[in-house]
């Protein structure tokens, strides 16, 4: 005899076999309920059922027998009332879950194919596409994918679903490069604009979905990258009582990430209102050229009754990339997104392989010529890790360079000021542009690189009205907060104020000031100091000839005199060296200094 005992102490509600029944082992053979639960018991054995010892709504006790049955060794049919078991694969499934993989496919842009077409016939991607391009495959864990548009008292559920997919923000966490990085270091937040739904406009959900997000990202310490085309806030969104939306936490949430862990935003298409306002809290800014950037679209402009504009006419990207509100602009999306990508893995860490420049290269960057311009930016291709520049902020305060590279597989920061520009003179964007970028490097860890060819700052009626001596101050502001290591090489011209700020605020601030012996040095520019010190001995000569030769002679001392051996003499640097040893000699200072963002609290970076 096979036994069969209750499990607990229960109410019989159905039994799913009957006397006489083949009964193969482990197949269900009778429910239970206890405490509103329904329990189901399976046979312990193949065996043939002879009598049942309860009935349905029959309360037993746990242990007590619930059947009379013998062993049976013959193959058992399919129990009465249930179909054979199919093959994997080829059960149909569960309404509930077909419900559940229907309803995820109406989120996806296969369900839309017009919004799609229409999409591509500009020339642009859906926001799932980007999101796909940017993580890698198989890594995106998406959060409130069903979400739709709060207008449930204005539209169908059939329409919000098919029309509102995820309420027009694609949003998860992903990975980006986790074969280079590691999987811990290449999860990244993402936030996708779906310009094909309400056209990328703010709603009530895709706010929420924002929050939450940005809530995970602050808590576990991940990028944010944020594609952020659309239109602002969403007026139809009925559902919510509410007058003005105000009050809503997500800008202040996007803002407190602000220093604690990067952020990039990329704008493609027009990015106008609330979408522009996140874009513009971000570290970095990436913009198609055919995109258009303001905090305000047409809309808006022409209720403010300031007229009527085309959206290209809107902050087109060229501008913004000129006015430095762009950091790189991109050919198109797809390049967006490599840049993107670029940018992140320099906030990730160092890699372990990397190929070195030709050193030797370095000796010819400065001309022999002290008064010919070049490109400082040479230096720095010659000094960086193979193919691992990246200049930023290219379209504006164009009198210094600045971007991101990487030594010996240690992501850095550096600055090079620009002899093409004003004789490489600092004026008010240029300053703008350098203390940003100090700040940007210190909370991120980045060791800065300064390459120094300065005149000095910019000088007269026309540099002050631009608010020149507040403009220039950032500069000495941003460095004495420094807490990353900064190493100063100056290439040719190091003179007063201007080249202080270029070292961090002076030459002995840096963990290392070196020069190269194209160096030159004074408290002003040599020609403006021979100028002012020595007007008296040049105007009792007669102009012309005379006084030339009198000033060619006086400035040749002041050359010799503030040449970098002189310096080095008189430790006002640290040394003079060639400049084909200029990339060892600066892994070597900063092999002391740890990796990093340095502890406490965050470093605030300004959205200028």
């Amino acid at each position: 005899m096979t036994v069969l005992r209750a499990p607990l102490h229960a109410t019989v509600v159905d039994w799913l076999v009957a006397p006489g029944d083949l009964v193969p082992e482990g197949a269900p053979v009778l429910v239970l309920e206890a405490m509103k639960m329904e329990h189901e018991v399976r046979a312990p054995a193949t065996v043939r059922v002879r009598a049942l010892l309860a009935v349905g709504g029959e309360t037993v006790q746990q242990g007590q027998v619930l059947w009379e049955a013998e062993p049976a060794s013959a193959p058992a049919a399919a129990t009465p009332g249930e179909a054979a078991a199919a093959p994997a694969g080829t059960r149909d499934m569960r309404a509930d879950l077909q419900r559940l993989h229907d309803r995820h496919a109406l989120t996806q842009d296969a369900a839309r194919p017009e919004a799609v077409a229409r999409r591509h016939a500009l020339g642009l991607r859906t926001a799932r596409e980007n999101v796909a391009d940017l993580v890698d495959a198989g890594s995106f864990d998406e959060i409130g994918a069903l979400a739709v548009a709060a207008q449930r008292s204005r539209r169908s559920e059939e329409d919000l679903q098919r029309n509102t997919p995820a309420d027009g923000l694609v949003a998860g966490i992903g990975s980006i490069d986790a074969a280079t990085f590691g999987a811990r270091r290449a999860r990244t937040a993402v936030l996708a604009y779906d310009a094909t739904v309400l056209a990328g406009t703010q709603g009530w959900r895709n706010h929420q979905k924002t929050d939450r997000l940005l809530g995970l990202a602050l808590r576990e310490r991940l990028p944010v990258v944020l594609f952020a085309e659309g239109g602002g806030g969403r007026p139809g969104d009925v559902d919510m009582p509410i007058v003005a939306g105000l009050h809503v936490p997500t800008f202040a949430a996007f803002a407190r990430l602000n220093g604690r862990v990067p952020t990039l935003g990329i704008a493609a298409g027009r990015c106008f209102a609330g979408n522009a306002a996140l874009l513009g809290c971000c570290d970095l800014v990436i913009a198609t050229r055919g995109s258009n950037i303001g905090m305000g679209g047409p809309a808006m402009v022409e209720g403010g009754g300031l007229g009527r504009f085309a959206p290209e006419a809107i902050g087109p990207a060229e501008d913004q990339h000129r006015n430095g509100v762009v950091d790189l602009l991109a050919d198109d999306e797809a390049h967006a997104v490599r840049l993107a990508r670029a940018c992140l893995g320099m906030f990730r860490g160092a890699l372990p392989t990397w190929a070195a420049p030709d050193a030797t290269a370095l000796r010819d960057v400065v001309p022999a010529n002290r008064l010919r311009a070049y490109d400082t930016r040479a230096a720095v291709h010659g000094i960086a890790d193979a193919g691992t520049v990246l200049e930023l902020r290219t379209g504006f305060g164009v009198g210094i360079h600045t971007g991101l590279a990487r030594l010996a597989g240690r992501p850095v920061g550096w600055l090079a000021n620009n002899p093409a520009h004003l004789g490489g003179a600092i004026d008010a964007d240029a300053a703008d542009k350098a203390a940003r970028f100090l700040q940007l490097c210190d909370a991120h860890g980045l060791p800065v690189l300064s390459l120094v060819d300065t005149p000095g700052f910019m000088v007269g009626p026309d540099a002050e009205r631009q608010a020149q001596v507040r403009h220039v101050s950032r500069m000495f502001i941003a460095a004495a907060h420094l807490q990353v290591p900064v190493v100063a090489v100056v290439l040719r011209k190091g003179y007063g104020l201007g080249a202080m700020a270029m070292a961090a605020g002076g030459f002995h601030e840096p963990l290392a000031t070196l020069a190269w012996p194209t160096g030159e040095f004074g408290g002003m520019g040599l020609e403006g100091a021979v100028r002012l010190g020595f007007r008296k001995e040049l105007e009792a000569q007669p102009e012309g000839p005379q006084r030339e030769a009198l000033f060619q002679q006086l400035l040749a001392r002041q050359v010799e005199a503030g040449q970098a051996l002189r310096m080095a003499e008189t430790l006002e640097i640290d040394a003079v060296i060639d400049p084909a040893e200029t990339r060892e000699r600066v892994l070597r200072a900063l092999a002391t200094a740890p990796a990093g963002p340095a502890d406490g609290p965050p470093r605030r970076i300004d959205a200028w």
